[in-house]
């Protein structure tokens, strides 16, 4: 895939992230349509497969499926109880698949599917055990899809915390540095534009 013009769905439009590649993607000249729960141009929740849907209905075909969203919950291993493993997988690995498994369709043959995963994959913290989880089957789940979804494509964009983000979250990653926002877009224009395929970025 080139640098042509592409219509894109953005999911998490919303969040820093979202609206760090909202901007780059856009600044490049494709069209880019935002999804969010409560906000963007179209209103839908990832988490319930037949919002996906719909979501998919609304939006028509597609070059690209770029998502920026997905929640888990953060506490000692020891609180973590069934509900939470639950809510972590709902929110980051299956919401995902589900955009995957459900826009084979609606995207274009050579079209692609950028996900979002995390550096608690590979440098887990205290109370990220949660999130070490679904971001590690999230990226087993792309290196598996790529072998069968081509021509399609899918990747992972795998950040460290953003720098912008230090003031908030550095203290859960001590010295564990950080990654600007900006180049963390640019993860995304190299997965939507490029030709790689079953690729984690990790930045």
């Amino acid at each position: 895939m080139t640098n042509r013009q592409q219509n894109i769905l953005l999911i998490g439009a919303g969040g820093t992230l979202g609206r760090a590649v909202h901007r780059t993607l856009a600044s490049r000249g494709h069209t880019v349509r935002t999804v969010g729960r409560t906000s963007g141009d179209l209103r839908h929740d990832i988490g319930d497969p037949a919002q996906i849907t719909a979501l998919y209905e609304a939006a028509g075909p597609l070059d690209a499926v770029v998502s920026a969203a997905g929640s888990v919950p953060y506490k000692p291993l020891a609180e973590l109880g069934p509900d939470d493993w639950q809510a972590a997988f709902s929110g980051k690995v299956l919401s995902q698949i589900e955009l995957v498994r459900q826009g084979l369709a609606q995207v274009a043959e050579r079209g692609s599917f950028t996900l979002i995963t995390g550096v608690l994959a590979h440098e887990p913290i205290v109370t990220g055990a949660a999130a070490s989880m679904a971001n590690g089957a999230v990226e087993s789940f792309v290196r598996a899809a790529a072998i069968e979804l081509a021509p399609q494509r899918v990747n992972a964009v795998s950040p460290n915390v953003f720098t912008e983000s230090l003031d908030t979250y550095g203290d859960y990653f001590p010295g564990m540095g950080s990654v600007p926002l900006e180049r963390v877009a640019e993860a995304y224009v190299r997965s939507v534009e490029g030709a790689q395929t079953g690729q984690i970025y990790r930045l």
